[in-house]
């Protein structure tokens, strides 16, 4: 495969959970601005964990693509070694009948 199964830039900014995220993020920093302290240890906590989210999310779609893609090469190989469905299907049957006719003529 020439390109990605999804595309590169990822385009994670579209999605709903990376949305939600960001308003969530936006939230707390809005939360944090009005209740603490500049200087205050919470504050910093609860951004950073209201960052991470957004970050974790990136994170997981880098990770989704990379597995997607390779399993998508890995069935491009195996169709390509062992052929499609109906290859496949028509190699049991043929092997089936094979061990059909030497037991028949065992007996």
């Amino acid at each position: 495969m020439t390109d990605g199964f999804i595309a590169p830039h990822g385009g994670y900014a579209g999605l709903l959970s990376y949305r939600k995220a960001e308003i969530i993020y936006d939230a707390t920093a809005y939360f944090c601005d009005r209740f603490f302290e500049r200087r205050d240890r919470t504050r910093d906590q609860m951004t950073q964990a209201a960052r991470s989210g957004k970050q974790n999310i990136i994170g997981l779609i880098k990770v989704a693509n990379y597995l997607l893609d390779r399993q998508i090469r890995r069935l491009e190989k195996d169709f390509l070694r062992e052929g499609g469905l109906h290859e496949r299907m028509t190699r049991a049957r043929l092997a089936e009948r094979d061990k059909q006719r030497k037991e028949n003529r065992k007996s």
